[in-house]
């Protein structure tokens, strides 16, 4: 009898089967029947057949360099870890170039390489910084750093990684490493955005500093390089999506979504870069946001996404493992954090600038962007629009989770909504009968 297509699919945990769902793409599950290793051959339902080739861990064919020009050109250095490193080692090479023949003069590449714009009237021992045309290059350039980190982690690291701790397929291992990247630069700009609001009086999310401070243009070392490392990683993020570097999901129009959003929520932080910035065509939507200043908020905001992020990712990474029951547990605990942080703390700051928006000193709300103030009555709205709009994309993520979440407890036949099995990278051989 020819096995039916439905056996070619194997019946995962039903909490297994939602984490993996969370994120919808493409099916990557083993067929379901047992293949046991005898020599060079398999046996496949009592039948032999020839083994497939071996696996080898070979770059993807996205990941290799065409040559620096042709990468370049074809914006393929943001998948290929050499040529990025190339792009971020040339302003480094220029600036100690200049610093051996022109000591005395300014450094025209710090600007790429470090946070400038210092106040001269801050004291050595704390300095603060103001925001400046030179954001722009310190942007531009760590798209490059976190392109070659994160293709150089996910290629070196993880995918090595993934491939010890016994996963074969080419689509779950590339999953597997997204996550662990996820994990890394999650875990990492949670702790960091904690560490940024903790030195100020914004913590723990009190809500009427937010505004009764305004404005916020002078900042920290540490808080001006978080936001803009925050950025950077954004601005990477949507140039991938934007450009369809990489195969697009079920969910890439919530996704991009997402990210305008987010970028659009950053844009509320600086005086002197919004004007330059209002002449791009990338996300023009968030270019005036830049002329005022609320870092808090921001940051706020960044803390709520990295935290319940870190925790989806972890899951997820367990669950292409294959180990259902701690998955199962971490996922279950990602839920209250994402309740806690993505709804609770999110809403309270949406109820935080109703509520305290007109704690602004009087003297700052005014358009008055010579001034540094932009808080005009009616900028209360461009600040609660937006936000609205993240809490939308959040709520379409959640009762998706909870509609899978709910299927999986109550029904214990879960099938598979996933039409296609993802490719493995091997050649398939038909299963026919003799």
């Amino acid at each position: 009898m020819p096995s039916s297509p439905n056996a070619k699919r194997r019946r995962a945990n039903s909490v297994q089967q939602f984490i993996t769902e969370i994120e919808p793409s493409d099916s990557d599950t083993p067929p379901s029947s047992v293949i046991l290793q005898n020599g060079n051959h398999h046996v496949q339902n009592g039948k032999p057949r020839r083994s497939k080739r071996a696996f080898r861990a070979k770059p993807t064919a996205p990941n290799m360099s065409k040559g620096l020009w042709k990468d370049l050109t074809s914006m393929n250095w943001m998948r290929v870890p050499l040529s990025s490193f190339v792009l971020m080692c040339i302003p480094v090479i220029l600036y100690i170039n200049w610093q051996i023949i022109s000591p005395g003069v300014p450094n025209p590449f710090r600007y790429l390489l470090a946070i400038q714009h210092r106040l001269e009237d801050s004291p050595d021992d704390a300095p603060l910084f103001q925001k400046g045309y030179g954001d722009l290059a310190f942007l531009a350039y760590y798209v490059i750093v976190f392109s070659f980190l994160r293709q150089t982690l996910t290629i070196h690291v993880f995918r090595p990684l993934a491939i010890f701790l016994g996963l074969r397929k080419e689509a779950k291992i590339d999953r597997f490493t997204e996550q662990c990247y996820a994990m890394t630069y999650w875990g990492t700009t949670g702790v960091l955005g904690l560490s940024a609001m903790r030195s100020m009086n914004t913590w723990y999310f009190e809500g009427r500093h937010f505004f009764q401070d305004y404005p916020y243009w002078r900042m920290s070392r540490f808080m001006k390089w978080y936001y803009l490392l925050q950025f950077s990683f954004w601005l990477q993020q949507s140039i991938i999506l934007a450009l369809r570097l990489e195969k697009p999901r079920k969910d890439f129009q919530e996704l991009v979504g997402h990210h305008i959003v987010t970028l659009w929520l950053i844009g509320y932080a600086s005086e002197s870069v919004g004007t330059a910035l209002y002449s791009w065509t990338f996300f023009p939507s968030v270019s005036w946001s830049y002329l005022v200043n609320l870092t808090p908020i921001g940051n706020a905001v960044f803390i709520t996404m990295d935290s319940s992020d870190v925790f989806l990712a972890f899951s997820k990474s367990l669950n292409y493992l294959g180990l259902e029951k701690t998955s199962a547990a971490s996922f279950a605990f990602f839920i209250g954090v994402w309740t806690y942080t993505r709804h609770y703390l999110n809403i309270y700051i949406l109820y935080a600038v109703y509520k305290y928006f007109d704690l602004i000193p009087q003297a700052a709300q005014k358009w008055a962007p010579s001034e540094g103030v932009w808080m005009a009555p009616w900028m209360k709205w461009q600040i609660f629009f937006p936000l609205a709009l993240l809490q939308g994309v959040n709520l379409f993520w959640y009762v998706f989770i909870w509609r899978i979440a709910y299927r999986a407890i109550f029904k214990s036949e879960l099938a598979d909504e996933r039409s296609d099995d993802e490719d493995d990278g091997l050649p398939e051989e038909d299963d026919k009968d003799d």
